[in-house]
């Protein structure tokens, strides 16, 4: 049978006095394991815990993270302790993001013997061709746990497969029925899932939060920003840029500095099975799909509506305005005597409009965020794999306005629009 990893089935907190009874479970096939525990502040005074590697009375619950055991039987044990855990606070307990990769693991090396250990469980199209590669998957949480509990370190794992869906993929699904094109891992890294983490190190009496990603916090015109990483090739500051610079001061980027090649290779000389482990995916939810056939799923529906030059005149048909993107130039099944692109969609008419490269060109980008620093000049980065272009900044009404050197071509709404100066996160927004 394939396991499904941790399921959050019926559960429970009951209060009796200063008493607290949660139930945790977890199935795979036929085979179930049930964990119930008794819980007295941050201790566990009694538990009906078959399979585990040690008895839980007696333990915190920190401590009981830690316990390994039957796979379905840990399951139950995280299911269990993620709806009470909390930790007093030390003074050198880092809370570790992690995600089950090579990059969470030596984030977890460099943290030190007081880390924890946190997992966020989140939904993932069931329908989707590969859902191991993805960082919330159900085989990358075990592996989480088992990279924590191979270096004795407590681990958690917090379910907010429902919350994710809501507060990420439903408004994902709805921009590209308005004819956006968002970008998911920008508002799940730039809002819910550091919310998350950062809630769980406070209860968990951690000092800061680490992560894997590759960015630096640096000190720049008087206030601590988010940074480029050393490795121009794996640098995230792209997807981080959106994080409020008000929690800076508690999180922590230990892979900043260096290359990915230099994280494998300390990831091999420590023995983690994770060295190898292959990248996981963008936009997780999708589960290695192509977005066009997640949003048919999930509530776009073919309609066939025209494809129209810049003057009006129809050119083509397509089966939905949202398959295409500004700048699209594949799979437009429209013949002309020069290459054309997709220049903009109309949602209200269900209309595609063509032209050529140079329709696409625009020098004035308004974009709904915030600026970080007073600057006057940036370099904006429109698209994650694209080069930035040097711009002057302006504020407006929720937002910044940038007047590029340089045309940009393909802008498209609900993109981020990153702004840098020497390679310093000066502001972030989303293209209006």
């Amino acid at each position: 049978m394939e396991h499904r990893g941790p399921e959050r089935g019926p559960s429970f907190t009951r209060y009796a006095g200063p008493m607290v009874e949660v139930v945790g479970d977890s199935a795979r096939g036929d085979d179930f394991a049930l964990v119930r525990l008794s819980v007295d502040g941050d201790g566990i005074v009694a538990a009906d815990a078959p399979g585990l590697g040690r008895p839980l009375p007696g333990l915190t619950l920190l401590e009981a993270a830690a316990v390994g055991g039957e796979t379905l039987a840990v399951d139950a044990l995280a299911n269990a302790l993620a709806q009470v855990f909390r930790a007093e606070a030390h003074p050198e307990r880092v809370a570790v993001a992690m995600s089950g990769g090579v990059d969470s693991a030596v984030a977890l090396l460099r943290a030190g013997r007081h880390a924890v250990g946190v997992t966020l469980r989140l939904w993932m199209d069931p329908a989707g061709p590969d859902t191991e590669r993805a960082c919330c998957s159900p085989s990358a949480v075990i592996a989480a746990r088992e990279t924590c509990h191979g270096l004795g370190i407590p681990h958690v794992t917090l379910d907010l497969r429902d919350e994710f869906r809501r507060a990420i993929v439903g408004p994902f699904v709805r921009g590209y029925a308005r004819g956006e094109t968002p970008n998911p891992c920008i508002a799940c890294n730039g809002s819910f899932r550091f919310a998350e983490l950062l809630a769980f190190a406070k209860r968990a009496g951690a000092a800061r939060l680490a992560t894997g990603h590759y960015a630096r916090i640096v000190r720049h015109r008087g206030r601590l920003l988010l940074a480029r990483a050393a490795d121009e090739l794996k640098d995230q500051s792209y997807m981080l840029a959106r994080l409020d610079p008000r929690f800076l001061d508690r999180l922590w980027f230990p892979l900043g500095d260096q290359t990915k090649d230099e994280t494998r290779a300390e990831a091999e000389r420590a023995g983690l099975a994770a060295a190898g482990r292959p990248e996981s995916q963008e936009a997780c939810f999708l589960a290695g799909d192509d977005y066009r056939v997640f949003l048919a799923r999930h509530g776009l529906a073919a309609a066939r509506g025209p494809i129209v030059d810049e003057e009006g005149r129809e050119l083509g048909a397509h089966d939905g305005f949202w398959r295409f993107t500004p700048g699209q130039r594949r799979g437009l099944g429209v013949a002309a005597a020069e290459p054309l692109y997709a220049v903009r969609t109309e949602a209200e008419t269900n209309t595609v409009v063509v032209g050529p490269r140079e329709a696409l060109a625009t020098t004035t980008v308004s974009a709904r965020g915030r600026l970080y620093a007073d600057v006057q000049r940036v370099d904006a980065k429109l698209r994650y794999r694209s080069p930035p272009l040097a711009a002057t900044v302006e504020r407006s009404d929720g937002g910044f306005t940038l007047e590029l050197d340089e045309p940009a071509y393909g802008v498209a709404p609900g993109q981020a629009a990153v702004l840098y100066e020497d390679g310093v996160v000066v502001g972030a927004g989303l293209v209006s």
